[in-house]
């Protein structure tokens, strides 16, 4: 017997790094650009802070995409330029507001507030910093999988902080903050990240018993009613969250990540169907017993009344803004309401018009397009519902703030991922998109073939036979 050998080509993917490089050249052009534009536009002159703007911006985005050259080569390489390109706009319109802002200040005979982007340039220093201790520190996402529980105590504990009495605050309504060495966090932000761990890893332990089915109605395979604990805990929970934090858009948001990752974990549309119900349930009787949902939704329905005008002059900005802007810095964004923050969607649909909002959205949609396909191209169970729920959060945020503030939803109190202002959300946004990251390395990493067996051992093995 005659046994020819054959020789394999590995074929190795490229890291695109490169390509990566190239994207975040365009994204720190365009968010120099844009920040230069404001400053001709409304001061007439370059700002004299464009330099120390454009290093502090440019040196960051190298110093993260290095650290993935040589610690995750395999990663995604789109991901890292959006968000550098989303954190880069938010700053240039947090400025433009700033400016606006101080020249009311002027014109009243006020004193100005402190600038808030350079605080904001800051807090994405921070936010990069953090990103590279997740990028060198976790090596390999499987090891969070051990830290199930863990994650989820600390979920809870993130959670219950702002309840604690002397360290929990109230602003704008909501109980949401905490005051540490006179500056306010918001810890629900890294709550989210602790409960993706969480869900994820239950799920991949009570999958099975999950995806049994119960009765079946209307041709749907609806879960045992046995079964129906962790998605009463999570509704409880989320309503826990509106009940004593008076935080509806949180709540929204845990909720709806648990319950999408339930589905995908078990492939059953009875869930959602279940889920659906919990949720209507419990947004009725959230509207029927708290005062500021109640408010939040009589001002979607009715945004031009006496107390609708925070709504109003949002939706009125864009309005004026129409298909393609007043142009930067042509606008009256700072009239509205947290212009910087809540608003700022609203800021940029006035000053872009809809065509940059649409661009921004395009963005975003890249985001979770992105982190789902990493999702999608990871061996392991684990690894597809954490990538899974990360995108996710990001879907349900942006759902949530654009809708409320183009009047398709009522407003609730969610951050614009990247953009608002605030160090907490900006930070954790970054913690998910270098574990998005260290994800998708270890999916697109190239498997180390097995060791070629010579034609001798086949031989001897075929003679024992």
């Amino acid at each position: 017997m005659s046994i020819a050998s054959t020789s394999v080509i590995q074929i190795i993917p490229r890291t695109r790094r490169g390509v990566e490089l190239l994207l975040l050249i365009i994204a720190i052009g365009v968010s120099v650009g844009a920040y230069v534009n404001i400053g001709i536009t409304v001061q007439d002159k370059v700002p004299a802070s464009t330099g120390y703007y454009a290093a502090g911006i440019g040196l960051l985005a190298l110093i993260a995409h290095f650290a993935l050259r040589y610690r995750a080569p395999y990663a995604d390489p789109v991901l890292l330029p959006c968000a550098v390109l989303l954190n880069g706009l938010g700053v240039a319109m947090i400025h433009r507001i700033d400016l606006g802002l101080a020249a009311v200040a002027e014109a009243n005979g006020r004193t100005p507030k402190a600038a808030a982007a350079p605080q904001q340039i800051t807090w994405t220093a921070v936010g990069i910093i953090l990103f590279l201790v997740v990028i060198l520190v976790i090596r390999d996402h499987r090891r969070l999988q051990a830290l199930t529980y863990t994650a989820g105590l600390a979920g809870l504990v993130l959670l219950v902080l702002p309840l604690i009495p002397g360290l929990g605050v109230n602003l704008n309504g909501a109980r949401i903050w905490i005051r540490l060495a006179g500056m306010s966090f918001q810890p629900g932000e890294f709550a989210k990240v602790c409960l993706v761990v969480f869900f994820a890893g239950y799920l991949v332990v009570k999958r099975d018993v999950l995806t049994l089915a119960g009765h079946r109605f209307l041709g749907l395979d609806l879960p045992r009613a046995r079964d129906l604990g962790p998605i009463l805990i999570a509704w409880f929970v989320s309503l826990g969250v509106l009940v004593f934090e008076s935080d509806l858009g949180s709540s929204l948001l845990f909720f709806g990540l648990f319950l999408f990752l339930l589905y995908v974990a078990t492939e059953r549309a009875g869930w959602l169907i279940i889920g659906g119900l919990l949720f209507v349930g419990g947004a009725y009787f959230a509207y029927q017993t708290f005062g500021h949902v109640h408010k939040r939704i009589q001002d979607w329905l009715d945004p031009f009344s006496i107390d609708g005008g925070q709504v109003a002059n949002g939706l009125m900005g864009q309005a004026w803004g129409g298909i393609l802007g007043r142009g930067l810095g042509q606008g009256r964004p700072e009239i509205t309401l947290y212009a910087n923050s809540d608003m700022i969607i609203s800021s940029f649909a006035e000053e872009l018009g809809l065509t940059g909002l649409i661009a921004i959205i395009l963005i975003y949609t890249l985001i979770i397009e992105r982190g789902l396909r990493t999702a999608l191209g990871c061996r392991d169970i684990f690894g597809k519902l954490i990538a899974t729920g990360l995108a996710m959060s990001f879907a349900l945020q942006v759902f949530v703030i654009v809708g409320g503030v183009t009047g398709l939803i009522p407003l609730t109190g969610l951050a614009t991922p990247f953009m608002a202002l605030g160090g907490t959300s900006l930070v954790a946004n970054w913690a998910i998109i270098a574990l998005l990251l260290r994800i998708s390395d270890q999916a697109r990493r190239p498997q180390t073939p097995a060791a070629p067996v010579s034609d001798e051992t086949i031989a001897m093995a075929v003679q024992k036979q």
